[in-house]
Formats: structure tokens, C-alpha cells, sequence
């Protein structure tokens, strides 16, 4: 190879290492700073987001619902703004977490896309933690495998706590 192009290569590299560092730098600073206050109409990434978090928290989910099921069922005590909501266990599994094909989404950042399960076995309600990051707790104590669940015992994912009913 000639020298004029190891010459731009090597220019081309640290053109892209600069790049990088510059990404990871940005990324780092987004992450870190706090946020500015919100200016009337501006209509921000951030303003969407908590106008989406209120739209979500206005109109019920899939298998939420607000009147009493005839059979088990998980209701929201924690945190206050979900507080009342109730999702029927039915016969079949149940799963909770933030990803929009759990049967029960949570918007918490404490939990984890697939987060835990409650399902019937034996004639028993059972809750199992899914492999999460933070953990599945019942009555304060946390799962290490599947457990059985009892009227009124307190299941908790991330800052959520959900009571079976």
C-alpha cells in the first residue's frame, strides 16, 4: 500500500474513534443531567411521555377492571395513582410485567419485561418469579421458586404491590 492511503486510513480511523467517543460522551450526559423545566407548548419528548403515562392510567387494560370478579383476582394497592384496579385471575396464567403481552402491565421501572406469573395448579393460586432482575416478593419474603398464594396476601414487582382478592 502506499503511504498517502495508510496515511487516510489512519485519519479515517481516528475520525471514527472520535465519533464514538463523542456518542458515548452524549449518551452518558443525556442520561445524566437533570431536566429542564418544561416551557408552556413546547410539546417534548418528555411532555409526550407523561401525556401517554396519563392516557394509559385514564382507560382501563386488557384484563383490568374496575367492579369485582366473581372469582380471584389482583388488585392494585401500590402505587397510589393505579390503586383500585383490579385484573381477574380466572383459570387461566397470568402474567405480570412491563412488556405489552403480559396479561398485567406494569409502567414501573423496577420490573422487568416478564417479570412473574400467577397461575392455578392442584386447585391452588401459585405465583413464580420469571428470572427477573429485582425480584418477586410475597408478604415481604422473596421467591425462590414457586410459591402458593393465599386470599389477601401481598405480591410485589418493583414498587408495585398487588393484593389477591
Amino acid at each position: 500500500m502506499s503511504d498517502a492511503l495508510l496515511a487516510l486510513l489512519r485519519i479515517l480511523l481516528l475520525v471514527l474513534l472520535y465519533l464514538f467517543f463523542f456518542r458515548v460522551v452524549r449518551a452518558v450526559w443525556v442520561e445524566v443531567r437533570t431536566p429542564a423545566p418544561a416551557v408552556a407548548g413546547g410539546g417534548g419528548r418528555r411532555e409526550r411521555r407523561e401525556a401517554r403515562a396519563r392516557n394509559r392510567a385514564a382507560k382501563p387494560a386488557r384484563n383490568e377492571r374496575r367492579t369485582p370478579p366473581s372469582g380471584p383476582a389482583l388488585v392494585v394497592t401500590e402505587p397510589p395513582e393505579a390503586r383500585g384496579r383490579i385484573y381477574d385471575l380466572g383459570d387461566a396464567e397470568v402474567t405480570i410485567g412491563r412488556a405489552a403481552g403480559c396479561t398485567v402491565t406494569v409502567d414501573d421501572t423496577f420490573v422487568s419485561q416478564l417479570h412473574a406469573r400467577v397461575f392455578a395448579r392442584d386447585g391452588q393460586l401459585m405465583v413464580e418469579d420469571l428470572g427477573s432482575t429485582n425480584g418477586t416478593y410475597l408478604n415481604r419474603r422473596r421467591l425462590t421458586g414457586p410459591m402458593v398464594v393465599q386470599h389477601s396476601d401481598k405480591i410485589q414487582i418493583g414498587n408495585t404491590i398487588l393484593e389477591v382478592r
